[in-house]
């Protein structure tokens, strides 16, 4: 039997469940899944492979109009994934009414490869809004095959799979069959960080901040592990660290037991805070935190 390898890229505006799915997929936690929109900023790749197929699932952020440059560096991953896909899953929410632009839209439309549309959460709809939803999008994307889903729950999840073994080129590995993702491990520990500060600071504290590793120092029994809280203002450091520091230290706490679960060994973790200021719209910036 010939060997099967593609590019299957997860796309749609934030929020939607793209991250939830991808990790389901892959069967391991490569993405921030929070309830905040904007929590994906980077490309990550979920690599799945067999002995007669590998499959690169690649997690992009939510399409938005770039309000930061940040915002348009995180879309330049999303015109890359649109480049090099063997297959798209676009996914849409059931509920949510905001789609994406014309020329996202007419892309889609009219792309040489397979489109799966997965219309997620129908675990929340009745029959007719799920109706609804599939006659508006034949209507705007007729080629593509649509797929009720529900990447919280599971339902119908297990379709999806199956679909894109039959739809996948015949192509050798694009990476070693031991490799699950393009990403090192720093790169993990700065987003697990980063989500635990989404899930614990409110308003714009979260998006103003950005993670960087600045040493990650691994033996046999423990890895220790220096990271640095960029945020933009003077003004949101006190509310990063909090009353006596505990704010920051329920952030430490949190994100050393994630990631122990993650390297499966013990983890020595400090936290600092420093400000970057208006880092969001510098490109050299930009570049320097991997938004290049």
């Amino acid at each position: 039997m010939a060997h099967k390898a593609g590019f299957v890229n997860i796309i749609g505006v934030p929020n939607v469940g793209k991250s939830t799915l991808c990790n389901t997929l892959v069967g391991e936690r490569l993405s921030i899944i929070t309830s905040k929109a904007q929590t994906t900023r980077h490309r990550i790749f979920g690599i799945v492979s067999k002995d007669d197929y590998q499959i690169v699932f690649s997690d992009t952020p939510g399409i938005l109009k770039p309000a930061y440059k940040l915002h348009e560096k995180m879309m330049h991953f999303v015109a890359d994934a649109f480049q090099d896909a063997d297959i798209f899953l676009f996914i849409v929410d059931i509920f949510d009414d905001s789609i994406l632009e014309d020329s996202y839209i007419k892309k889609l439309a009219n792309a040489e490869v397979p489109v799966l549309l997965l219309i997620n959460k129908i675990d929340l709809a009745d029959k007719e809004k799920l109706k609804e939803k599939i006659d508006f999008w034949k209507n705007l994307i007729p080629k593509a095959e649509i797929i009720p889903i529900s990447a919280l729950k599971g339902t119908n999840v297990e379709k999806v799979m199956p679909r894109i073994l039959e739809l996948l080129p015949e192509s050798p590995p694009y990476f070693d069959k031991e490799q699950l993702t393009d990403k090192p491990e720093r790169f993990f520990v700065s987003e697990i960080i980063r989500e635990k500060i989404l899930m614990n600071y409110k308003k714009e504290i979260p998006y103003s901040t950005e993670v960087i590793i600045e040493s990650f120092l691994e033996d046999e029994k423990i890895i220790r592990i220096r990271a640095i809280i960029f945020i933009e203002r003077e003004s949101q450091k006190g509310i990063i660290i909090g009353h006596k520091g505990e704010s920051l230290k329920k952030t430490g706490t949190e994100a050393r037991i994630e990631c122990e679960k993650f390297f499966g060994k013990k983890i020595h973790l400090e936290l600092y805070v420093k400000v970057d200021k208006d880092w969001r719209n510098n490109d050299t910036k930009l570049n320097w935190y991997g938004y290049s």
